[in-house]
Formats: structure tokens, C-alpha cells, sequence
């Protein structure tokens, strides 16, 4: 298992496959996706088998908080899920003194990270919330993580959170932010038979490619790169990177 913290790889008891969409009864969380107890259980397996690259965005998050995280700072990871990101930063931080806060606003995947969490052996701080991201303070942050979150925000939300976060941001600090995002040309069409196919060599069904596209197209909604680096430089970051792109999703490094 790659999308999981190390310390995590052998208790694979705590998550289950992702056949949420194997049959007709998948048509019932058509255009109505949450991020529930049923999501929770089986989450490392789908987000492993349907976003490319995400085991290396989170084993590089580890990497880019060693790297940017300052003595007697927070680190947040918002938009928790299970807390992969919220432990490889806690093994990846240098610094001294750093608290690592994750935020997500899906009781269930709080819960589950809580348990990850209790068997992790990592000695840097960690608190998890179950609350609303948009509303939550960011304080005192050298590094956040915001990773394959904001497509979920309403869009004419997304500048005003991102605002918030660069408010909280040191000077020096950083944001990871990823996302899948569309493309205004030609590439579309190719970048999203590639998704299709990673897809399909992951063992997804075309009833279950189907059936997860129909539930979540009107929750998750993509933009073009230069909209992500527009904002976030309207937001408050002066310098936008992008470090890691695997077809359609892309990581973004915003320098405050």
C-alpha cells in the first residue's frame, strides 16, 4: 500500500475495497457523493486506484514540510480525509516545537483517522477536528496542505478561503495545494482517456467508471491551471509553482 503513512501499510484492517459502484445500487449515490462513514472505509483503496499520483503528492508533502515547516509553527492539513497527508508531515518536520492540525468536516473520516493516528509513533503534535475549513482560523502556519479540496468549494467561495489561508501564512510559508483540473484546449479530451485508462488498469468496471462519474460531476468541479494561479496570486501568495502533474491532477506549490 502506497497512499497510506508507513507506520500504516500492514493494518489494512481498518479499510476495505472500494466496490461502491460495482452494481446497480451505486445508482443511488448518483449526484449525491458525501464523504460518509461507506466513502471512509474504503477510501485508501479508491483514492489509490482513481487519482493518479496521489501516493507521491503525499510522500512529497512530507518532504516539502521539512523543508518549509519553522520552529514554533503550525502545520494544517485541511480537508484531512484520514490524515495521510497529516502524518507524512508529521514524519517529514525538521523544525522544533510544530503542531500539526488536520480539519475536515466528515465526522467519519475524523473518526478513522483517529485511528490511524493512535498507531502512528510519530512525536510531533497532532490535533484533529471534525469542523469546516472555510471557518476555521489558520494561525502561526509555515506549511498547509490542501489537496484535492478546494474543487470540492463552491467556486465563488474558493478565493475567499484561499485568502484566509494566506492571511495565516508566515511570510516564507507555504501552501501544497492539488487538484484535478480541466485543460482549454485539445488536451482535455486525451488527458481524460488517460484518467479513464488508469482507471481501468486499476480494475474499475466501466458500470463503476460510469456510475462514480455520474455521482460526483456536480460536486466536484475542475478549473485550468491558469485560473488556480490567478487566484492564488489574487489571494496573497507572491510565487505559484507547479511541482508534480500525473495526467489531470496537479500540485501546486504557492510560496507566501
Amino acid at each position: 500500500m502506497t497512499d497510506k503513512p508507513s507506520s500504516l501499510k500492514n493494518n489494512d484492517s481498518l479499510s476495505s475495497a472500494d466496490e461502491l459502484f460495482a452494481d446497480s445500487a451505486g445508482q443511488q449515490l448518483a449526484g449525491q457523493f458525501t464523504f460518509d462513514s461507506a466513502v471512509a472505509r474504503v477510501f485508501p483503496d479508491m483514492i489509490k486506484r482513481s487519482v493518479p499520483g496521489y501516493a507521491e503528492t503525499v510522500a512529497m508533502s512530507a518532504v516539502i514540510a521539512g523543508e518549509y515547516a519553522r520552529d514554533h509553527t503550525n502545520l494544517y492539513d485541511l480537508g484531512c480525509s484520514l490524515g495521510a497527508v497529516t502524518l507524512a508531515m508529521r514524519h517529514g518536520v525538521k523544525a522544533q516545537g510544530c503542531k500539526i492540525i488536520g480539519i475536515d468536516n466528515s465526522a467519519a473520516m475524523i473518526e478513522q483517522a483517529g485511528h490511524y493516528l493512535a498507531l502512528d509513533d510519530g512525536s510531533v503534535e497532532i490535533e484533529l477536528m471534525c469542523a469546516d475549513i472555510t471557518a476555521q482560523p489558520i494561525e502561526n502556519a509555515s506549511v498547509v496542505a490542501l489537496n484535492y479540496v478546494l474543487q470540492f468549494i463552491a467556486q465563488d467561495q474558493r478565493l475567499a478561503l484561499l485568502s484566509h489561508i494566506a492571511q495565516g501564512i508566515n511570510d516564507g510559508g507555504v501552501l501544497i495545494l492539488s487538484e484535478k483540473i480541466c485543460f482549454d484546449d485539445d488536451e482535455q479530451q486525451l488527458q481524460d482517456k488517460l484518467h479513464l485508462d488508469f482507471k481501468r488498469a486499476n480494475g474499475y468496471s466501466e458500470l463503476e467508471i460510469a456510475q462514480k462519474r455520474s455521482a460526483i460531476e456536480n460536486v466536484l468541479i475542475p478549473e485550468t491551471e491558469h485560473a488556480h494561479i490567478t487566484r492564488l496570486k489574487q489571494a496573497g501568495f507572491s510565487r505559484v509553482i507547479r511541482w508534480y502533474q500525473c495526467f489531470n491532477f496537479v500540485s501546486y506549490l504557492a510560496i507566501k
